[in-house]
C-alpha cells in the first residue's frame, strides 16, 4: 500500500493540472464521469494516503489501497485496471486499481487536517491527546491509526519502531514520555526521510529492518509476526526493542 510520502510525490508531480479544465473523463470507476468534463481542477488535496481532486463543486477522492498506481501522461496498465483518467489540455492523469469516489466538498471540512504528519498542519500536541486516551492499544496499532498519524503505512510502522528501540507490542498507556516524544517525533520525521530517499530511488536501502532477517544492531535475527489488531507484518529486534506492557 503506497503511503504518504509516495502520495504526496504524486501531488507535486500533478501540480502542472491545477487551473486546467478537464476535457474528458472515463475509466471503469462506478462515478458519474460526465460531471468532470467542463470543470476547472482548483487544487490538489492530500490527506494521508487519499487524494482529492478539488473541482469547484465536485470533489475526486482517491485512495490507492494495496495495488493501486498512477500514471501522468501516459497510459502504462490495461483498460481493465483504469479506473480513471482525466485528459487536460497539457497532459493526462490516469489511476489504476484504486477506489474512486464523487464526494461533497463538504467533506473536505469534516478531515482533521493536524493529523497528517508531512503536512505543515500537523500538530504533535494533538496525536498525544489522542493517544494518551487509548492507553491499551498496541504501539503497532496506533502508528497505523490514520485519525492520529495520517499517512504513515506498515514500513513506516516498523523503521520508526526501531529507530526509537520499542517493540511494536508495547502498550500505548505503559510507555514512558520520552519514548511517547520519540514516537511522536519520529512518525513525522522518518516520513521525510522517507520522502527524500523515495525521490531519489534508493528508500529500500535505507530500511535497517523492513523485510528484513538480521538486526543490524546486535547481528541476531529479527522477528516476524503479524501483530496488533491491524494484523500487519512486523519486523523487529527482541533484544534491541523493549517491550513496554
Amino acid at each position: 500500500m503506497p503511503e504518504g510520502p509516495s502520495i504526496l510525490i504524486l501531488k507535486e508531480l500533478a501540480h502542472k493540472f491545477i487551473g486546467q479544465t478537464v476535457i474528458a473523463a472515463n475509466g471503469n470507476a462506478k462515478i458519474e464521469m460526465e460531471k468532470l468534463p467542463g470543470l476547472i481542477f482548483e487544487e490538489y488535496r492530500i490527506f494521508g494516503k487519499q487524494t482529492y481532486l478539488v473541482m469547484q463543486k465536485h470533489v475526486i477522492r482517491i485512495h490507492l489501497l494495496m495495488f493501486g498506481s498512477y500514471s501522468i501522461d501516459e497510459q502504462t496498465k490495461p483498460d481493465r485496471q483504469l479506473r480513471l483518467h482525466l485528459k487536460f489540455e497539457n497532459g493526462d492523469l490516469y489511476f489504476y486499481s484504486c477506489s474512486v469516489k464523487l464526494v461533497e466538498s463538504t467533506v473536505l471540512k469534516e478531515i482533521d487536517w493536524n493529523a497528517d504528519v508531512l503536512s505543515d498542519a500537523w500538530k504533535p500536541l494533538k496525536a498525544r491527546k489522542k493517544l494518551k486516551v487509548q492507553p491499551h492499544m498496541m504501539v503497532c496499532d496506533a502508528l497505523l491509526d490514520q485519525n492520529i498519524f495520517s499517512g504513515v503505512g506498515n514500513i513506516i510502522k516498523n523503521e520508526v519502531l526501531f529507530r526509537i528501540g520499542v517493540h511494536p507490542e508495547s502498550l500505548i498507556g505503559k510507555l514512558p514520555p520520552k519514548k511517547m516524544s520519540a514516537l511522536i517525533f519520529e512518525a513525522r520525521n522518518y516520513s521525510f526521510d522517507f520522502l527524500r530517499w523515495k525521490k531519489d530511488y534508493v528508500l529500500k536501502k535505507h530500511w535497517l529492518v523492513h523485510t528484513k532477517k538480521i538486526c543490524p544492531q546486535c547481528g541476531n535475527p529479527l522477528t516476524k509476526s503479524h501483530t496488533g489488531l491491524s494484523n500487519r507484518r512486523s519486523f523487529f529486534c527482541e533484544k534491541d526493542q523493549k517491550l513496554y506492557s
